[in-house]
């Protein structure tokens, strides 16, 4: 190893600023594979870029991957969606949680390693991303109140599955109103139906996007609803396919009653199993 890697910075960096195990950011990718490129990717993203372009980065301390078998595709709504064209766009989500107050160190550090995963041909070229956003987080609610699994441990937790809600206010200013409305009222009712625990998910992680920057890699589009978007995970103790009727077809319905927002997405996944192709077959 030489000299120019073994720098005292890094005791320096690592000695100041914030570093809690609260989930301050996010990094949520939804990516479609290119038909015919569907093992190579997966094994891909698996055996080289989960890792060397994610998780050994500094401050990224949790992460999951999520499969979306074509079953589970269909179940997607809306049908006409401002975000997934066609809806059924976007088969694997990978959601990474990243320390409070360490975004722009981060940041750096992860256009800087990409360029030089790009530069080094350890990039598959052959996948688009659908929905790929670094975002702030906003609001966590829970199912079972002080009990259970916190939000820095749900990429951990062994979740049976996960949904993505994008949800867009009417507009910039009625963006806070649209996340009060959910977090006090709309969550709770879902979460716990009646005052009971009985609903199928623990939690739900609630961010607001943020821009890309200039320096981003070519291939991620700049993020769209910065103003008036919100990202909901649902962190499912059950199979999304066993709960969906009874408590996320309705999702649509009730956040335009509210007048206060459009529900542009509505995605269940199921974990990857990770070093393995399982669900690979399925998503065609």
């Amino acid at each position: 190893m030489s000299d120019d890697t073994r720098s005292e910075t890094y005791a320096e960096l690592a000695a100041v600023g914030p570093y809690g195990v609260r989930p301050g950011h996010a990094l949520i990718t939804m990516v479609e594979p290119h038909p015919g490129h569907e093992y190579a990717y997966n094994r891909w993203y698996e055996d080289d870029h989960y890792y060397a372009g994610a998780m050994a980065m500094p401050w990224m301390f949790a992460g999951r991957r999520w499969v979306a078998t074509r079953e589970l595709q269909l179940l997607r709504r809306p049908e006409k969606s401002a975000v997934a064209r066609p809806v059924t766009a976007g088969c694997y989500l990978s959601t990474y949680w990243i320390t409070e107050g360490r975004y722009d160190e981060h940041m750096r550090w992860t256009v800087g390693i990409n360029k030089r995963l790009n530069r080094d041909a350890r990039v598959y070229q052959d996948r688009t991303h659908v929905f790929t956003a670094f975002q702030d987080h906003v609001a966590t609610v829970y199912r079972d109140g002080a009990a259970g699994p916190r939000d820095f441990h749900a990429l951990d937790h062994p979740y049976a599955g996960l949904v993505l809600e994008v949800v867009d206010a009417q507009g910039a200013e009625q963006r806070e109103e649209l996340l009060e409305w959910l977090r006090s009222r709309a969550l709770p009712r879902v979460l716990a139906p009646g005052g009971s625990a009985a609903g199928p998910a623990a939690m739900v992680v609630a961010f607001r996007p943020t821009p890309l920057p200039g320096d981003r890699m070519s291939y991620v589009k700049q993020v769209e609803g910065v103003d008036d978007r919100l990202t909901l995970l649902w962190f499912l103790d059950t199979d999304p396919r066993e709960c969906w009727e009874q408590y996320f077809a309705g999702r649509e319905e009730a956040v335009a009653g509210s007048g206060l927002g459009k529900v542009e997405l509505l995605a269940p996944f199921v974990p990857t199993v990770p070093g393995t192709d399982r669900y690979v077959d399925q998503l065609r």
